[in-house]
């Protein structure tokens, strides 16, 4: 349950880091509630799954999602250029993030 948990959140993070860009600095009073409830929702979840997840591999699994889905969802909407460079990086950071938890020792 903890991963299940865990990857919610990863994708609250990348819910809240979109909405923070498209608040304007706290000036747009929805991306600013989204922003909010999104990263209170993200933050509670990633804590709750560090309790049995270890605290390196939940952050960078939690991060790894959040950076991949906010980059791909920038590209799909068209706030950022779509290359075959960043998409390969993209593969290779999930690529990478998707191996702590192999090597992980399945303890958890």
């Amino acid at each position: 349950m903890a991963w299940v948990i865990l990857i919610a959140s990863g994708v609250l993070e990348a819910v809240w880091a979109t909405a923070l860009g498209k608040s304007e600095g706290f000036t747009k009073l929805w991306p600013s509630v989204v922003f909010f409830g999104g990263l209170a929702l993200s933050m509670g979840g990633l804590a709750w799954a560090m309790r049995d997840i270890p605290t390196g591999t939940a952050y960078a699994v939690w991060v790894g999602i959040g950076v991949s889905l906010t980059v791909v969802w920038a590209m799909v909407t068209g706030d950022a250029a779509v290359s075959w460079v960043k998409i390969a990086l993209l593969v290779g950071l999930v690529g990478c993030v998707v191996g702590l938890k192999f090597v992980d020792g399945g303890s958890h």
